[in-house]
């Protein structure tokens, strides 16, 4: 999970792609760039680190032209090397850079070939090297010395061949424009948008809706599973559908978790579908258990909040916010390693006493994921004195590798993978666990766009929408992320804190 962004524009466009990418954070917080372009030549600004750390005065100045793009990254093999850190640039032809959110399943195959059918080379352990090579090879084989449309989209198209897994990409060609193009599944999110200027119309295209609102940008749309949009720097539009049998299948934990709640993704709002997860959460709370003793809803922030309000005005508990959060501390899941998201669970929630002594409290997460943090945060609750401790969970139980660029790829590490829900109660320590459904995550968040047939819901049934994800290649994933979390272990001189034997 990434954080994608480009602009064509009237004017330079450094600020906004900086304002951009500040509000698009909360998808990655391990390294952030900008590229533009200005007379035929690139700009180039990234680092590791939070949006304002990277671009101070001097690198801003210093991003010209009325063309960029941008990208916040999060790891998903325990890699934080700022070698990785996008957008990625290639030379040959025209001299072409990119920024990706998600992940390809054939990564390892495609750099073979790249390296001897394409005879390019790859300098990092990056998907998305690789992803803007086989799109720089596709349209350096046309062997063209312009290129317009049909060239661009002749090339998305052979790219959809021969990439499979996740991605939203944008790739910006020099003294042409920008490019944003989807995998035929629409697995990842990504929307463009229009905003009328003194000079002109300016389009962006974005991660997340959220992003355009910020920015003046009108919502025209999401990008379609397998199209391409090309705007040109003149500021034309053109959209194609370059995939052969797209079927549109959005991860269903963008939902749950990875987008902010007054995003608008394939036409459902997210704060809405959250709502409706409360909704049928507290429905199944009251069918299995009608007699239950709870006091208070208590949500862990900030995710959560929303369904915990549901589930507090269905239950007819009253809600409190039990727990501040420190807002300086990055989200507690999409850090690089398992010590420092252990680490900083205590720092990052401080609970209020006297919401918690005495009494019967329901705590309601988004997901739980490896139980850690949620085992730290039911031993809060009851250092507080609190009675009992019930916790519910919006999303149901993660018990599968999550290979779309979601930082899930080692079922080890799931507290739910070959377990009991009683046996996971048992590890986190609370008095009752309570799942969401999976039909109910499903129904809640389809209610939104009917139309949508299918989601992604891989980590939770084992599904995988792109097919090609075998036992060889989770295992593969496994110990690339064992390799990658062991130099970390080293860099940082700390251990990796497994979870627990399964029984």
């Amino acid at each position: 999970m990434c954080g994608i962004i480009g602009i064509v524009g009237k004017s330079p466009v450094n600020q906004a792609l900086y304002d951009g990418l500040t509000v698009l954070q909360h998808r990655g917080q391990d390294a952030a760039g900008i590229m533009t372009c200005d007379r035929g030549r690139f700009y180039l600004r990234k680092d590791n680190g939070l949006v304002r750390d990277v671009f101070h005065t001097r690198h801003m100045r210093r991003l010209l032209g009325n063309m960029g793009i941008g990208h916040v990254r999060y790891p998903t093999a325990g890699s934080s090397s700022s070698a990785e850190s996008q957008p990625f640039y290639v030379n040959s032809p025209f001299g072409i850079s990119l920024v990706h959110n998600g992940n390809l399943i054939n990564a390892a195959q495609l750099e073979r070939d790249v390296f001897v059918q394409d005879l390019r080379h790859i300098n990092t352990e990056s998907d998305s090297e690789v992803l803007l090579n086989v799109f720089a090879h596709e349209l350096q084989r046309q062997n063209k010395l312009k290129i317009g449309p049909e060239e661009i989209f002749q090339a998305v198209a052979n790219l959809h061949r021969r990439c499979k897994g996740a991605y939203a990409a944008i790739a910006m060609i020099n003294n042409y424009g920008i490019v944003g193009f989807r995998d035929p599944y629409g697995i990842r999110p990504i929307c463009i948008g229009q905003r009328e200027t003194e000079e002109g119309m300016e389009y962006c295209i974005a991660s997340e809706s959220v992003a355009l609102d910020v920015m003046g940008f009108e919502l025209m749309r999401d990008i379609a599973p397998g199209e391409a949009i090309y705007i040109d720097k003149d500021g034309n539009v053109h959209a194609r559908q370059c995939a052969e049998n797209p079927v549109l299948s959005p991860c269903i934990f963008e939902f749950v978790y990875l987008a902010r709640p007054d995003s608008i993704i394939d036409d459902i709002a997210v704060y809405k579908s959250r709502l409706r997860m409360g909704e049928k959460l507290a429905e199944k709370l009251l069918r299995v258990w009608p007699d239950h003793d709870i006091d208070v809803v208590i949500p862990v922030p900030d995710t959560s909040r929303t369904a915990a309000l549901q589930m507090a005005y269905r239950l007819n508990v009253p809600y409190r916010e039990g727990f501040i959060k420190n807002r300086y501390i990055a989200r507690t899941f999409i850090m690089p390693g398992q010590k420092q998201r252990t680490k900083s669970v205590r720092y990052k929630l401080n609970p209020i006493e006297l919401e918690f002594r005495g009494k019967n409290v329901l705590l309601v997460d988004d997901s739980i994921v490896r139980g850690t943090t949620s085992k730290q945060i039911v031993q809060m609750a009851r250092d507080m004195g609190a009675k009992k401790v019930y916790l519910a969970s919006a999303a149901p139980p993660v018990r599968y590798p999550n290979v779309y660029g979601i930082d899930m790829p080692d079922a080890s590490e799931l507290i739910a993978h070959g377990r009991s829900e009683e046996q996971v109660r048992e590890y986190i320590g609370c008095d009752r666990l309570i799942y969401q459904d999976l039909e109910d995550l499903i129904a809640a968040v389809r209610q939104g766009n009917k139309s949508i047939t299918q989601f992604d819901c891989s980590c939770f049934d084992g599904k995988y929408v792109t097919g090609g994800v075998t036992e060889e290649l989770l295992e593969q994933l496994r110990l690339r992320r064992v390799g990658a979390l062991a130099d970390e272990a080293v860099i940082n001189d700390s251990v990796v804190t497994p979870l627990p034997t399964q029984p």
